[in-house]
């Protein structure tokens, strides 16, 4: 296997028994929105890490900011984490669990000389702290006494993050703090803050974090569009939260495997969503349940069938798992299949239905259309056909073959759902560059339809099972779907189609 740069260098610290061998890591988020797809890169790499080692990983809240953090995105934080497939068992801690120790070392450093307290304003401060080309102003604060830079009540502050960073790394023992590649710059305070105090110190590794074509990974920017109702909610399946992930029907391990794809690396880039995707067929290929469903449905009557006659033709339930068994699906006179299943006047290689072609109705009979019948504003309402009754199965006994294969759902036996068609949120393939990137939101990134009919046993599905619309794409019961009002989700189409775009 090869290893990337970070566990060649835990490698390396475990031969010469730096941190006595052991590896321990955190994930760290601040409680103040939900985790997007960006976290789960870092999610997956802590507790991967720690796993490999067998060593720990801890989850931390850095609750530093009081004015943005609510229980509603701990809450959630946690159950993202849980949903991943992670455990961090009791090691679960708040940064604001050290604001004493914070202070104290505070104290230490001003103690020590190695620390001040600034009365500059905000503004004088971005002026005097000079940048990574041009040195800095010393405050004219610097130089005051212990006692002057003391408060006389009792501490009624925030620490900043650079100052709380290293210290919660240092308190609870982590080894390795795996940070996202801005923090590189800050790795020389996060040491001098340590070796002033003369405390333990981890060492700080820097990676890339993940950025995505056509996605937002602003936890700020997808406030906006939650606060402003351009989406329903953080959970909203359009966007690229881990919640909205799986309410739309990504599972954990589509996710899992896309970062192990994209790997570690020690520059920024931007990946294809349609990698992501790729990654999500891939599993949901071999773990959904095919299932028949008509989004758009055209009437069909077969002429020639018995009025009353049913019957139902074996289905199996998933081709790539045997284990997964087979259903019983019914047929009978009427049916109902897709409208752009049908056309009058085909162009050249329409192998689906038209005048006079005969095409397979999978697992059932080869079907003849014969007549059209139109509304009085000219719309094909319903077609009228025939059927071979020696080719159950869709197998002709002649050895004729057709080269059209359609989905179908009986209306009788249909169940009627409601579906959402979900696409990428963002048209534009960086909308973060965008001058403004609302401007950029699709305005087809989500269709709703409301005549849909399904195959009959769709209704009494569990709710956390993926299913297979047969040649249309990967659904996902939603979570305000019930048994009177079936709703499911668009997960991802069948084959990428915004490539061709």
């Amino acid at each position: 296997m090869n290893k990337n740069y970070i566990q060649k260098i835990i490698d390396e610290h475990n031969e010469t028994g730096k941190f006595n061998s052991k590896v321990h890591t955190r994930f760290p988020p601040e409680p103040n929105g939900y985790l997007h797809i960006g976290h789960a890169k870092a999610i997956c790499l802590n507790f991967n890490i720690a796993d490999e080692y067998d060593g720990k990983c801890n989850l931390r809240f850095d609750d530093t900011n009081p004015l943005a953090e609510e229980d509603e995105y701990v809450r959630s934080i946690q159950d993202d984490v849980k949903w991943l497939g992670f455990d961090w068992e009791d090691r679960i801690y708040f940064a604001s669990d050290y604001f004493q120790q914070m202070y104290d070392y505070a104290i230490q450093l001003i103690n020590n000389g190695n620390a001040y307290v600034c009365d500059l304003t905000s503004e004088d401060i971005k002026e005097n702290r000079g940048t990574l080309q041009k040195p800095g102003t010393q405050s004219p604060y610097r130089d005051r006494s212990i006692d002057d830079n003391r408060t006389a009540d009792r501490w009624c502050i925030y620490p900043m993050y650079d100052w709380a960073h290293g210290l919660e790394d240092s308190i609870e023992g982590i080894t390795h703090s795996l940070c996202s590649l801005e923090f590189e710059d800050h790795r020389p305070l996060y040491d001098w803050y340590l070796d002033k105090l003369g405390v333990y110190r981890p060492q700080q590794i820097e990676f890339a974090r993940l950025n995505l074509s056509y996605t937002i990974m602003s936890k700020r920017k997808l406030k906006i569009l939650v606060e402003d109702n351009h989406v329903s909610g953080w959970d909203d399946p359009r966007m690229p939260t881990i919640s909205g992930f799986k309410r739309r029907g990504y599972s954990p391990r589509a996710i899992r495997n896309f970062m192990e794809d994209v790997g570690v690396a020690k520059r920024d880039n931007v990946m294809d969503i349609a990698k992501l995707e790729s990654s999500l067929r891939s599993d949901l290929n071999t773990r959904s349940l095919r299932r028949m469903a008509v989004l758009n449905p055209l009437k069909v009557v077969i002429t020639n069938y018995p009025d009353e006659k049913e019957e139902f033709v074996v289905a199996k339930n998933n081709p790539e798992d045997e284990s997964a068994g087979t259903r019983k699906l019914p047929f009978s006179k009427v049916l109902y299949i897709e409208k752009e299943d049908f056309m009058e006047d085909p162009p050249k290689k329409f192998f689906r239905l038209t005048l006079g072609a005969e095409v397979r109705f999978k697992l059932a009979y080869f079907i003849t259309c014969n007549d059209v019948i139109k509304d009085v504003n000219g719309d094909i309402i319903e077609l009228h056909c025939t059927y071979d009754k020696d080719t159950l199965g869709g197998r002709s006994s002649d050895g004729r073959k057709v080269k059209g294969t359609l989905h179908w759902v009986s209306a009788k036996h249909s169940i009627p759902a409601e579906i959402r068609l979900y696409d990428r949120l963002f048209s534009s393939i960086n909308p973060d560059g965008e001058e403004n990137f609302i401007d950029s939101i699709n305005s087809n990134s989500l269709e709703v339809l409301n005549n849909c009919l399904l195959e009959p046993d769709l209704k009494s599905l569990e709710s956390d099972i993926p299913i297979q619309f047969e040649r249309i794409g990967y659904f996902f019961k939603d979570k305000e779907s019930s048994d009177k009002s079936l709703v499911f989700n668009r997960t991802v189409a069948l084959r990428d189609t915004w490539s061709k775009k």
